[in-house]
């Protein structure tokens, strides 16, 4: 008989658990700090951060490393 107690997820060496997030760690590259990732009844799900399009020829990455904004 199985307990109905909420699944935790691994990802990678980690283990983290039921509805928590975190920002995946990719060697060598390190922490992704624009893709969020999620524990959901044992399942992981990752979405990268979803950025409006930029209305400008060269937008910079100033206040927000993922998305890029005209100066």
């Amino acid at each position: 008989m199985q307990a109905d107690a909420p699944r935790g997820c691994r990802f990678g060496r980690r283990w983290y658990l039921n509805n928590e997030s975190w920002h995946p760690s990719v060697p060598p590259f390190g922490e992704m700090k624009c893709i969020l990732c999620w524990c959901v009844s044992g399942e992981t799900h990752c979405q990268r951060q979803e950025c409006p399009p930029s209305a400008c020829a060269s937008p910079a990455t100033r206040d927000n490393p993922c998305c890029a904004k005209c100066r």
